[in-house]
């Protein structure tokens, strides 16, 4: 079923959705097929895939003690490929129409205290070029509430430096200026100089660039910043999409408007 898979993956980049929500669902989709061809040998067949299959699956990694929100996204996934899978008539009925999703408490988001925040900023080696891009890393997270895969896909041309706006291109590829404070500016200015070193032939206009002068993705810019985040906060569950909320709660605390917030976060 590669065929088709590639195929939903190729329908998923049409509608907007984003790198890390492709890339999540294809694994547990060749994570589920996988399974399947473990009792059902051969190349899986759409319409010979069952609930009961299906059933089975998630039943095996929730007793593998895989967490719930996984278990969740697995299921969203698989909801979404047969959605799929039908209505390009490759199947004649949805069988995860007959399976329940897995329910999860939502627990509330971690934050940073501003002190926190503060001893946080402060690691990163500015007499290293590293150091001063993950300077300019963490400022810019912290200043704009981004997404860790916004910040990734960030271009030269969407940083106003004069006027502090980026231009973001958010969940469904929808557009918004988010303003960032003068310290962010300022890391970002020490920054760029210092880019030029990286920059390789192949390289793109991202504005972080790794050692070899690639694009970073979310999953290296996670470890990256997991490192500082170990150094500061004492209590497990902290990542760098706590930088986001702790933007958010700061705004707040400090009197912003809630709805103002939201935009700039992309929830409007």
């Amino acid at each position: 079923m590669e065929k088709e898979l590639q195929s939903y993956l190729e329908f998923l980049r049409a509608e907007g959705k984003s790198t890390c929500t492709v890339t999540a669902y294809g694994s547990d989709l060749r994570q589920f097929l996988g399974y399947v061809t473990r009792f059902f040998p051969g190349e899986p067949v759409a319409a010979e895939l069952s609930v009961q299959m299906i059933r089975d699956w998630l039943r095996e990694l929730h007793d593998s003690r895989v967490g719930n929100r996984s278990l969740a996204r697995k299921a969203a996934a698989l909801k979404s490929f047969f959605l799929w899978l039908k209505l390009t008539g490759k199947i004649s009925e949805n069988p995860m129409d007959k399976v329940k999703r897995p329910k999860f408490e939502k627990a509330l988001p971690h934050f940073f205290t501003e002190e926190e925040i503060l001893t946080l900023l402060r690691i990163p080696d500015l007499d290293s070029v590293y150091g001063v891009r993950n300077r300019a890393i963490l400022e810019l997270l912290y200043s704009s509430g981004l997404r860790i895969s916004e910040l990734a896909e960030l271009r030269l041309v969407d940083i106003d430096l004069k006027r502090r706006l980026l231009r973001v291109f958010g969940k469904g590829s929808k557009e918004r200026l988010v303003p960032f404070g003068s310290e962010a500016a300022e890391t970002i200015r020490a920054w760029l100089p210092l880019r030029e070193k990286l920059l390789r032939p192949e390289s793109s206009d991202r504005v972080f660039l790794t050692k070899s002068g690639k694009d970073f993705d979310g999953r290296q810019l996670y470890a990256i910043l997991g490192r500082y985040f170990r150094l500061v906060a004492q209590k497990k569950g902290y990542s760098p999409h706590t930088l986001r909320h702790s933007f958010a709660t700061h705004l707040l605390n400090r009197g912003a408007d809630l709805r103002a917030v939201q935009e700039m976060l992309g929830h409007a």
